[in-house]
């Protein structure tokens, strides 16, 4: 089912909105992810796909029908809470069955599909369980299998792997999307972890204060964010920021801080303001301890995380903070000096006075 959100509004008071002109398209069968900081709005979007609650404005269109008026019951949704919300007293299947019984199909019927929906969730052998003798993981199951078995043209997950370990997020995650896929259902995840929302969802839109930010794919949000916001928000380690101002000077730019340039080529520059304040934006895996880049920095190792495959190390640049990712084999400790590098074309040009993006390194379209 395509799904469409056509400036979607909703006040809970007359002073600010709760959701500001939404506007998203999703494709049949597309896995989404509304994402973003507590209190942006994506719950409030989830409860109004839902019918739970009404839009103040704008509309909301499945197939092209709009759905406004539609009550909950009649829009065929299926919908997996944070809290699982099972009945303790009924079985895994009676469990998985309640929402056909609620639509009077036979009985017979809707323990056959009960059962199946069991199957696809590896639920055969705890069907005569009651959820307090399952597990975190098993509980999640079945209440995937409920909002499955009735056939919902729109699956909505609600922090599904919120309650769940580590170990566990990482095989639900795979289990969820799997079975997404092979069952070919419009699903849209409710998440604050953009952890999750990178992993499992084929486009993420990511929201702040009610408001569409950035709706894209999880690596051109990761590799093209259009602002600071995103940029921060997105990737783990997340991104490296320095604070400065920048100038052109003929064919560089000249960046205020440890009287860097910054190399440019076959760009069209426009000018908004002569010494401009940005934040200048490095992912912790561009960069390297040494000199190899042609940008580099100095400064003093302040923390070493030794991860396994790699080591996080935590370099002072003046007054900021700049985390890099660097092989097993680093040796340097705490205060030593070091010099770290990136290549200019791994950069990223933030506005410091906007936020928005200005398109460092990518050919016609650095703005200065």
């Amino acid at each position: 089912m395509k799904i469409e959100l056509r400036d979607l509004c909703k006040t809970f008071d007359k002073k600010s909105n709760a959701i500001n002109h939404l506007n998203i398209e999703i494709n049949d069968g597309e896995f989404i992810s509304l994402l973003g900081p507590s209190g942006c709005g994506k719950s409030t979007t989830m409860l109004m796909l839902a019918g739970i609650y009404k839009p103040t404005g704008g509309s909301i269109l499945f197939d092209n029908r709009s759905v406004g008026d539609l009550e909950p019951q009649r829009r065929n949704i299926g919908m997996v809470f944070q809290s699982y919300a099972l009945y303790p007293h009924m079985t895994v299947l009676e469990n998985i069955a309640f929402p056909l019984k609620q639509m009077k199909v036979p009985k017979a019927e809707r323990l056959t599909r009960a059962k199946q929906a069991a199957a696809m969730v590896r639920l055969d052998s705890f069907l005569d369980r009651k959820p307090s003798e399952l597990s975190g993981g098993q509980q999640q199951r079945v209440a995937l299998a409920r909002a499955i078995v009735k056939k919902p043209s729109l699956l909505l997950l609600d922090e599904p792997l919120s309650n769940l370990d580590a170990r566990l997020k990482i095989e639900m995650r795979e289990e969820i999307r799997k079975l997404q896929k092979e069952l070919g259902i419009t699903t849209i995840m409710v998440t604050h972890d953009q952890e999750e929302a990178m992993t499992m969802a084929d486009r993420i839109a990511l929201m702040k204060d009610g408001e569409l930010v950035q709706y894209a794919s999880p690596m051109e949000l990761y590799n093209n964010p259009n602002s600071y916001f995103v940029a921060q928000f997105i990737g783990t380690p997340p991104m490296n920021f320095l604070q400065g101002n920048i100038r052109v000077n003929g064919d560089t730019i000249d960046f205020g801080m440890q009287n860097k340039t910054i190399p440019f080529k076959n760009t069209h520059v426009l000018f908004e303001r002569e010494n401009q304040g940005v934040y200048l934006g490095i992912r912790p895996h561009d960069l390297k301890v040494g000199a190899d880049g042609d940008l580099s920095f100095q400064g003093i190792v302040r923390f070493v995380e030794p991860l396994g495959h790699s080591i996080l190390v935590s370099v002072e640049i003046e007054n900021a903070m700049v985390r890099v990712l660097t092989n097993p084999h680093f040796t340097a400790s705490y205060g030593e000096n070091v010099t770290i590098s990136t290549q200019v074309d791994s950069v990223q040009l933030f506005d410091a006075l906007t936020g928005r993006s200005l398109k460092l390194g990518e050919k016609d379209r650095i703005f200065v």
